[in-house]
């Protein structure tokens, strides 16, 4: 991506990171005098969110560094392994201690204390999250417009983890909060703390979704995922629309990390491109492709016959 959209994601993700900390902090002391196994799991929720913009702070950074002689192809990947970590840390503490402590509530019980701050610290937490979700979807839309897709395909097929991960979370959050609100809610009004323990539950089970998401997601980009087709599609027509270009026999490109598309290319270049001429067609060829498509890093172009000169021989 641009280095302008880059800055945005790593600002999207302060932002969560921030507000995830300071929600942590206030559910933790209202779980503990409120005695709430949800409260206590949002807690746990928050907590993992927070872990998690950590690392994909770090991962945005890495994924900055340049390339050299070691990683010739740069750092580009190792958001998706960061995000990988971050999402089974997620997994682990986050839905692990939910799934937990939900079923230990409902099987030996819960002796309820104060519970108005409860109410209080989920009420500010779910402005907190709701402010945090605006901002990304807002550079989700942003992003959708310029590629003309609609944000829920885009959120898809993104190859920016940090805005993925952070639309994901903060959505699963403020469903959580709502969830734990109706478990308090029922729990006062039954006397049983089967509610408050369920509650827990299905915080857990939400958590394991976005992780499981979210590393299934990472994987295969880390692995080499492909851009859209339709973007191919957009990089195989500016090639072959060039006054050098013969025809594209053939068109690879590799998501490299967040935003870096690599492109490798079997070109036929027009019959009078030979020697010098061929070096320079290759450079205008790759310079203007990359003008069209900040987000292409690295190209590699092999001049190939094409099939009929192929054919011919």
């Amino acid at each position: 991506m641009p280095d302008g959209e880059n800055g945005e994601s790593l600002g999207t993700v302060m932002v969560a990171g921030a507000a995830n900390l300071a929600i942590a902090s206030a559910k933790l002391v209202a779980g503990l005098i409120s005695s709430s196994s949800a409260m206590l799991s949002e807690a746990a929720h928050s907590a993992a969110d927070t872990a998690t913009e950590v690392v994909l702070f770090a991962a945005i950074r890495h994924g900055e560094r340049p390339a050299d002689a070691r990683h010739p192809l740069g750092h580009g990947r190792a958001a998706y392994l960061w995000a990988i970590v971050a999402a089974c840390f997620t997994l682990v503490v986050g839905a692990g201690f939910s799934l937990t402590h939900g079923w230990q509530t409902i099987t030996r019980g819960e002796d309820l204390g104060d519970v108005r701050v409860s109410y209080i610290v989920l009420a500010v937490s779910f402005a907190i999250e709701s402010i945090s979700l605006l901002r990304a979807l807002r550079q989700l839309r942003a992003e959708a417009r310029r590629w003309r897709v609609s944000p829920g395909r885009l959120l898809e097929r993104t190859s920016d983890t940090m805005l993925k991960a952070v639309v994901l979370e903060d959505a699963a959050a403020l469903i959580g909060i709502a969830v734990a609100a109706v478990g308090l809610v029922l729990s006062q009004l039954t006397g049983s703390a089967v509610w408050d323990g369920a509650a827990s539950i299905v915080i857990g089970l939400l958590l394991l979704c976005v992780a499981l998401t979210l590393i299934r997601t990472n994987a295969s980009l880390l692995i080499g995922q492909a851009p859209p087709a339709a973007l191919q599609e957009k990089i195989k027509a500016v090639l072959a629309e060039q006054p050098e270009v013969e025809g594209v026999v053939e068109l690879a490109a590799v998501l490299m990390g967040p935003g870096q598309i690599l492109v490798a290319a079997k070109i036929d270049f027009v019959d009078e491109t030979t020697g010098e001429r061929l070096e320079i067609a290759a450079d205008q060829v790759e310079r203007r492709l990359t003008e069209r498509f900040p987000e292409i890093k690295q190209v590699f172009l092999d001049p190939t016959p094409g099939r009929s000169a192929a054919e011919e021989v």
